[in-house]
């Protein structure tokens, strides 16, 4: 933190803060002087990217020049469908731009229930519960299921949404090394048998594009007593026979407690969602906070929503297109020298590691600069303090287009001196 002597001293017409107080911005200063010194080398800013014009769901306009999208999370390509799109505009016509209220007062129209439908016939259980995002959905039934003294257990490298859940409802975090089964257990076997216990895991890790060994880390769980939580936000859509994601895959997904996951990947717009099967489910929606005093989800999402979600039940041909996309790429690049996240590919993402931050940003222009578009990914964000470029693939991207994809990548590569 800033000298608070030397904070008094405020910069030519602007005011230092009242008494002599440390500026509040003070604790970002770290953050600060990193994005200051990567844009000091020239480099354009990657946190700032304008899309002028989006194409498809493969292909953008970025600063005026045409790119191909590998940065998106549209997995399943739902973003331009004529029957999701048909249903949104429909819904617009007939329902208005918004409802103006939650979902426990105003904020439940027709279009919430019938998608609460979809999820249902989707997961084949007997209760969903939509949410204006997929954060509020962790955020939301974490902390309304643990309060301060119960346990979440939960991998270390789990989501932002998951530790925030943790945080509002103020359980005792208990954190396991990323996808060790051992370390699970050992947690366990350390809490009070008494204890509320919930096990939270994902599917699918997003940065590095890892799964979760389920199978082993539900039955140990169960064995504990705990509840189970899994977040299939990165799985949904493509991996399991119907797409249900990694519990399905992995064939326990009878066994898990709660299934959150997204709007804004594989379905193509923006929601979160929880489905489960306890008899007791409906009575979060009158006591999860951020369900309840949030604003509803527009009528017209809604309604693609639960176009999409139907339509991912039958979309077994798109998820062997994406698979051998994904098997293409990460055997491509692979081969030419990068180094990745994965040994093997295990979904749609592929993480290419960078040595450190400023060669990721040099990569992710030349990348850029090709006409492709990557995230660039870097700590705290990522595991291990990595710089990641993190690729996601679509289920729409031909052949061709994972071909010029590569070509990109030994192009940049060469040029930043990465391979």
């Amino acid at each position: 933190m800033t000298d608070p002597g030397l904070a008094m001293t405020a910069e030519p017409g602007k005011a230092a803060p009242a008494g002599g107080a440390s500026d509040l911005f003070d604790k970002f200063q770290p953050m600060i002087d990193i994005r200051e010194n990567l844009l000091s080398t020239g480099v354009t800013d990657p946190f700032s990217l304008v899309m002028e014009r989006v194409e498809s769901p493969t292909v953008a306009i970025c600063n005026g020049k045409r790119t191909i999208l590998l940065g998106t999370y549209n997995y399943m390509g739902q973003t331009f469908d004529p029957d999701v799109l048909a249903a949104g505009k429909q819904a617009l016509d007939e329902f208005g731009s918004g409802t103006t209220g939650s979902r426990v007062l105003n904020g439940t129209y027709q279009g919430h229930r019938e998608c609460e439908e979809a999820l249902k016939r989707f997961y084949g259980m007997d209760h969903a519960m939509v949410f204006s995002t997929g954060y509020q959905a962790n955020l939301g039934i974490i902390s309304t299921m643990a309060g301060k003294d119960d346990y979440v257990i939960l991998d270390i490298d789990s989501h932002a949404s998951i530790y925030d859940g943790c945080a509002l409802g103020n359980a005792q975090i208990v954190a396991f090394r990323h996808n060790d089964v051992e370390a699970l257990e050992k947690r366990l076997k350390r809490l009070p048998a008494e204890a509320g216990k919930l096990v939270v895991l994902e599917g699918v890790y997003s940065m590095l594009g890892d799964v979760a060994p389920l199978k082993e880390m539900v039955a140990i769980s169960k064995a504990h007593g705990a509840m189970v939580l899994v977040d299939e936000a990165h799985s949904m859509g493509f991996i399991g026979p119907n797409g249900r994601g990694v519990a399905e895959e992995q064939g326990v997904l009878d066994d898990v407690d709660f299934v959150i996951g997204t709007f804004s990947k594989s379905v193509g717009t923006v929601g979160g969602f929880c489905v489960s099967n306890h008899p007791k489910f409906e009575i979060l929606r009158l006591v999860c906070r951020p369900y309840v005093f949030t604003a509803s989800l527009p009528p017209s999402v809604v309604a693609t929503a639960a176009v999409s979600i139907d339509k991912l039940r039958d979309a077994k041909d798109k998820r062997d297109h994406l698979w051998a996309n994904s098997r293409r790429l990460h055997g491509g690049l692979k081969e030419l020298g990068f180094t990745l996240g994965t040994e093997t590919p295990q979904s749609a993402i592929i993480a290419v590691i960078m040595p450190d931050l400023e060669k990721g940003a040099a990569m992710w222009e030349a990348l850029l600069q090709e006409g492709l578009y990557v995230n660039l990914a870097r700590p705290p964000a990522t595991p291990a303090g990595m710089t990641l470029l993190r690729c996601s693939l679509c289920a729409l991207h031909s052949e061709q287009q994972v071909g010029e994809i590569l070509g990109m990548f030994e192009a940049a590569g060469k040029r930043v001196g990465v391979i």
